[in-house]
């Protein structure tokens, strides 16, 4: 079984990375904050100006560290990884399940089935401890969409589904935050850039969950940018936004709800720009991160293996399953449903 790795996030400005022997010094001007080794580490993430060395990238590349940049906002800019590991044929399979519309739309639904099961879930649970009419339609909805993606259907009609699934309960979510704040109203998804405190925190946890599940699936030799729900587009990591749809329900979303509820972050944490856009300050930042990385160390069972392991070896259990679907080794793909 892969061991759970951490994930080392640099978010103070001017920061430089070293290589050290076998670790990674971290410098602010002239004064060593720390030395992480290097066998510990499962990917780097950078904020905005933090530089790193040549020396520093080889290692991580000879190591499979997976390094991503982000800006200081946390908006993805490039990441690298090291020699892509995995069968060749493996890839070829892949590609050719992309290239056909059929075998696509069979492993689009399973990832949209995982993905509204979860929604469904996460609504259901706080239905039952603060019941809402509009929990209750959503979920009545969701289990709408489910019924119709049991039998194979076309690739338009599966991403139809999505479409309307995420309207559903999107439109919900409001009752999901139990923070009287009016500067945590929810009235709807937007991004790019996001326009309200919710959306800024869901857009920057998405980005967190978007670098694991990525690493996991180049850890198992699947290519993250041939995907199958999402299509083929330069720059975006379509198999990894695929696989990240299970997950956002029960990961992103749930934390994000959490964090607000519970007062971990405050409307003084966000700021407005004269665009409009809504970013969160460096505090509320490192707040999130260290929440995200406690929660990647909860032990959970997996609910096809029927193993315990940490939230974190979730994604990488699943591209595993997904690879061996490919192989031919599964019938079909199993999602991520919680219970």
């Amino acid at each position: 079984m892969k061991q759970h790795l951490n994930t080392l996030f640099i978010t103070t400005q001017e920061s430089y990375l070293a290589k050290d022997g076998e670790c990674v010094a971290i410098y602010q001007g002239d004064t060593l904050k720390g030395k992480i080794p290097i066998h510990t580490l499962g990917g780097l993430v950078l904020f905005g100006q933090v530089s790193c060395s040549p020396f520093v990238l080889g290692l991580c590349a000879e190591n499979r560290v997976t390094v991503s940049w982000l800006t200081v906002h946390g908006r993805f800019m490039a990441s690298m990884h090291g020699p892509t590991s995995g069968n060749v044929l493996l890839r070829r399979e892949q590609y050719r399940r992309a290239d056909s519309e059929d075998a696509s739309a069979l492993l689009a639904r399973d990832f949209v089935i995982g993905k509204i099961a979860n929604c469904r879930t996460v609504l259901q649970r706080t239905a039952r401890e603060r019941p809402d009419a509009r929990l209750t339609s959503a979920c009545a909805s969701l289990a709408a969409s489910l019924a119709r993606l049991r039998e194979p259907l076309p690739l338009n009609v599966v991403r139809g589904i999505e479409g309307e699934a995420a309207n559903a309960y999107f439109g919900a979510f409001d009752a999901l935050i139990s923070q009287k704040d009016p500067a945590f109203r929810f009235t709807g998804r937007n991004r790019r850039p996001p326009l309200d405190a919710v959306n800024c925190l869901l857009s920057f946890l998405y980005t967190l969950l978007a670098h694991d599940v990525r690493s996991a699936l180049e850890s198992c030799g699947l290519d993250p940018a041939v995907g199958f729900l999402h299509r083929d587009r330069p720059g975006r990591p379509s198999l990894a936004l695929d696989s990240m749809e299970e997950f956002r329900p029960y990961l992103a979303d749930r934390l994000a709800c959490t964090l607000i509820n519970r007062g971990q972050v405050r409307a003084r944490d966000f700021c407005r720009t004269e665009s409009g856009a809504v970013h969160m300050d460096e505090g509320a930042r490192k707040e999130v991160i260290n929440a995200w990385q406690e929660r990647k160390q909860e032990v959970v069972e997996h609910p096809f293996l029927q193993e315990k392991m940490p939230v974190g070896l979730l994604y990488h259990c699943q591209a595993r399953l997904l690879a061996r679907h490919l192989r031919g080794d599964l019938d079909s793909y199993p999602p991520f449903v919680i219970r």
